[in-house]
């Protein structure tokens, strides 16, 4: 640059850190004439995104020492694998028994002699080694060359919804980038990345420490994460990160835990974005992969995302074969009722498990009609389940009889209609233990919501697959599974929904339609809006009072329900906390 004109001729040389050239708006890489180079990353990663088991950190670890070998023998720099890998993600109150953190980092120390030169990112648990806070950080750990070289702390510990971070961990101080071979990396954990004003997100911390390391003079991002699944997470999180690459002109490395610990589904889709905003790499959907990418040389690729009813059936299968596989159970069983519910559980037991491994129970009395029974045999051997038929009107008639002298002539009410469905949990639960198949309940989110279902009866089981699930996704999901050809029998999906529990029943004699109220189920509990927001927004007074008065009643219901898989943004169970001795009235509208 020239100096001032009426000065002596004076040649400036201006050298400008990465931060300065990393902060100039995309499009704009040059400055008075010179051209501004970013800096060159030439190092190859593989991306390891692995499916562990909660609590098992030695299988933990030879998962992830193979998938390590595997890249190091291709020529692989670093291999980079998700958030809390060697423990499994949420090791929930694990943590607080010293015997589990005792022996994880035992074994991490050990573990770590069997790193040669090329450099293994992880994520796992250690001590603090602060002498006040919390005991524990969660920490990510590069280990290379028989050590343990460096240990960052998660900043950002959400305490929100699933999440409940802040009762372990103690958060880092700083957020600095750490050389390697000739890369300045900047190291992050999930959440750390996630401190942006986003439609959705109301979660804005007082640190951002993408921010930070970028003050830090980094060449590259490095996100190692858990980030559960919901419907439509993936374009939210791609979104994330393809703001952070534009904004700092930085190539975004994300890799994402697979499978599926309790309620929560690990969908993988790890993603690496270069410095342009372009996808250079992207994970499987849903499965273990080991994704390699030479950052200064890959390409953009294309992807295809799953749409939502797929995303959410792929889901739900490996949700159920994750919790059968974890817990110990090869084989389930359902009752199998000719109900879309029951037929679309069925589908998904037989998807994820094989047709070998799934037992349907039709259990018909006098209330049930010719044609759902014929329709459950039809779904079963289209399926290519087992299936039997244990007639329960003997037994009902029976307990009738029981109860006569102190039902008196009391008119037929609720009471002979829940008897049924005991009945029907009593008998599915003798097979289960007598057999040890692991009971799939087929309720699902409308009909939890508003206690729609039976305490002790078809809420029994181990696993409530579709509890998440709206009535009318539950139907698009019927109508996936009928994509090339009727496997679910039409008439299933055309049918009025009914319990039949009583002579003509339908569901809609004490529901609204369910179009109508999975709508509002959406809005109030997925969005948080009130009871006056959803008759401001056209919604019936009398439809929605109705509706709120069911949900604030059917906590208790919903506490004593089999873990359910989570697939929207707010499901019931541990993201929502409610109490169940609260006023009848607290979430009514304000009229």
């Amino acid at each position: 640059m020239q100096g001032p004109a009426d000065g002596p001729s004076t040649c400036w040389i201006i050298i400008l850190p990465s931060t300065v050239l990393r902060s100039i708006p995309s499009g704009e890489e040059s400055f008075s004439g010179i051209r501004l180079e970013l800096s060159r990353i030439e190092m190859k990663l593989y991306l390891s995104q692995l499916n562990p088991t909660v609590g098992d950190v030695d299988g933990n670890l030879e998962r992830i020492l193979a998938a390590y070998r595997e890249a190091s023998r291709n020529g692989a720099d670093l291999v980079v694998c998700p958030e809390m890998a060697a423990i499994g993600y949420p090791p929930r109150d694990l943590l607080d028994r010293k015997e589990v953190t005792d022996h994880l980092e035992k074994a991490l120390l050990e573990f770590a002699s069997e790193i040669g030169e090329t450099g293994l990112l992880l994520g796992t648990v250690r001590p603090n080694p602060d002498p006040t806070g919390r005991p524990l950080i969660n920490a990510a750990v590069l280990i290379s060359e028989g050590q343990v070289k460096e240990t960052w702390r998660k900043t950002l510990l959400p305490s929100y919804d699933v999440f409940d971070e802040e009762r372990y961990f103690e958060p880092s101080t700083e957020c600095t980038p750490y050389e390697f071979r000739g890369n300045r990396l900047g190291i992050t954990v999930c959440e750390d990345i996630w401190n942006r004003p986003m439609p959705k997100v109301p979660h804005v911390y007082h640190r951002n420490p993408v921010e930070e390391i970028f003050g830090h003079g980094a060449d590259l991002l490095i996100n190692i994460s858990a980030s559960p699944f919901h419907a439509g997470k993936f374009s939210a999180r791609l979104e994330v990160l393809l703001a952070i690459a534009k904004q700092y002109r930085w190539p975004v490395v994300y890799v994402n835990q697979v499978g599926a610990n309790d309620d929560l589904i690990f969908d993988g889709q790890s993603l690496v974005v270069n410095a342009d905003g372009e996808v250079i790499a992207c994970g499987a959907a849903f499965e273990e992969d080991l994704i390699p990418v030479e950052l200064e040389t890959a390409s953009s690729v294309e992807f295809n995302p799953l749409d939502e009813t797929e995303e959410v059936v792929e889901a739900l299968c490996l949700g159920i074969r994750d919790y059968l596989r974890k817990t110990g159970f090869k084989t389930a069983l359902l009752g199998l009722s000719g109900g879309i519910d029951s037929s679309v559980v069925a589908c998904l037991a037989a998807r994820a498990l094989g047709q070998e491994n799934v037992w349907g129970i039709a259990m018909p009395s006098q209330f049930n009609l010719c044609a759902s029974l014929e329709d459950a045999q039809m779904l079963s051997e289209n399926l290519g389940i087992r299936f039997n038929v244990l007639a329960i009107e003997d037994i009902f008639q029976q307990f009738l009889t029981t109860l006569k002298p102190v039902f008196n002539d009391l008119p037929f009410n609720v009471a002979e209609e829940n008897t049924q469905a005991r009945i029907r949990g009593n008998l599915l639960m003798a097979l289960s233990n007598k057999f040890g198949h692991i009971l799939l309940t087929t309720g699902n989110k409308s009909e939890l919501a508003v206690g729609y279902c039976t305490l002790y009866g078809d809420m029994c089981g181990g696993l409530a697959v579709i509890s998440d699930v709206p009535k009318e996704m539950v139907y698009e999901i019927a109508r996936w599974f009928n994509r090339d050809g009727e496997v679910i029998p039409d008439r299933i999906i055309t049918r009025p929904p009914s319990a039949e529990l009583r002579p003509d029943q339908k569901d809609q004699d004490s529901l609204p339609p369910y179009d109508v109220l999975d709508r509002i189920l959406k809005a109030f509990v997925e969005e948080g809006r009130s009871g006056d927001e959803l008759v401001a927004d056209g919604h019936d007074p009398g439809v929605v009072d109705h509706v709120l008065r069911l949900i604030n009643l059917n906590d208790y219901k919903r506490n004593q329900a089999a873990p359910g898989l989570r697939v929207t943004t707010k499901a019931f169970g541990g993201g929502r906390r409610m109490p169940i001795a609260k006023s009848a009235t607290v979430l009514s509208r304000r009229k």
